[in-house]
């Protein structure tokens, strides 16, 4: 029985990660349904769906799983969150977009008035999926990787250039940009510092757990 514990725990910590990326989806849905400029990554995800058969949702898993090889391949830390978050996240957000019975938003005060709570359901959807403590999402692995290659370069530096290589080529795939881009790139931090210093809540924290601590674990070689 020693063995069993642990490895309910992890259970429990993917089902966690699981429920976290379903707030988050929602709040990212909450941001299209706004319709007034995505943020750079929904933006890319957009103009990929646009070329391709693929709907934004697979768009998303598809760039997330490119994300997390390129994360491999500079050797950045990988956790069974980082994978579910790949697999799950563009889904999960295509599924609430494809749900919403409400008409398509033509009003820019409403998207306006939208988009920031969207920014509080992604907040504490990652809040929930970091307290399971099992690695962060694709792209803020690879941020953290260009970061660690970039070291004279601040980390804000480093988030703005790829933000922008992201936007740019989103916007030449004709994903959608607008005011609603402006507001999630200057108003989507703001919004998750707000949340996590109402909640108390400190990510840098955390000590993460990668597969193979996890795999060991699973194995009862190791402690939850």
């Amino acid at each position: 029985m020693k063995n069993k514990k642990p490895k309910l725990k992890i259970l429990l910590e993917w089902l966690q990660i699981a429920a976290g990326l379903v707030v988050f989806a929602f709040g990212v849905h909450l941001t299209i349904y706004a319709n007034i400029g995505l943020a750079p990554w929904d933006c890319l995800g957009m103009g990929i769906a646009k070329h391709t058969p693929l709907n934004y949702g697979l768009s998303m898993t598809v760039m997330a799983v490119v994300i997390l090889i390129i994360d491999l391949l500079l050797k950045e830390r990988i956790g069974f969150g980082t994978v579910i978050d790949a697999l799950l996240t563009g889904n999960l957000v295509q599924m609430f977009n494809d749900l919403n019975p409400l008409p398509e938003n033509h009003n820019t005060w409403i998207g306006v008035a939208v988009m920031p709570v969207g920014f509080v359901f992604m907040a504490l959807g990652m809040l929930v999926y970091m307290k399971a403590a099992q690695c962060c999402g694709p792209r803020d692995s690879l941020l953290v990787a260009l970061g660690k290659r970039m070291p004279r370069v601040p980390i804000g530096i480093v988030e703005v250039i790829l933000w922008a290589v992201v936007l740019l080529s989103g916007w030449l795939l004709g994903g959608p940009v607008g005011i609603g881009t402006l507001i999630s790139t200057f108003g989507c931090g703001l919004v998750t510092q707000l949340v996590y210093s109402l909640l108390r809540f400190e990510p840098r924290s955390i000590k993460h757990r990668g597969v193979i601590e996890v795999v060991k674990i699973l194995a009862g070689k190791g402690d939850a």
